[in-house]
């Protein structure tokens, strides 16, 4: 795998898998690369709930937005700059607040199956 720079614009998002929820993610790095971690883009839509256990470490950065994420350990709320991590094994509710947001996110190991 190479050096390489990426921007929103790269990314290919399509609905996250599983949900019903208007959020899209679109990985640049996995293990197509040959990379050992998923790297990528999300965007949620105002007023977006989405739960989930994580099955990777989930290392996520606001771009844009607040998201808040909550789980048994308590609720977080993060804006432009912060990150958010997810421990795999841990279930979440992400919520996007009024103006949406857009991620970047970086999990070990990947996420899903790479398809074609």
């Amino acid at each position: 795998m190479k050096l390489r720079r990426f921007t929103i614009a790269d990314a290919s998002l399509e609905r996250s898998p599983g949900q019903e929820a208007d959020v899209f993610v679109g990985n640049l790095v996995d293990e197509r690369q040959g990379g050992p971690v998923s790297i990528g883009y999300g965007r949620y839509a105002p007023g977006q709930s989405l739960t989930e256990t994580m099955e990777v470490d989930d290392v996520m950065i606001i771009l844009e937005g607040h998201l808040s994420v909550s789980s048994d350990a308590g609720t977080v709320t993060a804006g432009p700059g912060e990150i958010v991590y997810m421990p795999n094994g841990e279930t979440v509710t992400i919520r996007s607040h009024e103006e949406g947001a857009l991620t970047a996110f970086v999990t070990y190991p990947h996420w899903r199956p790479a398809h074609d």
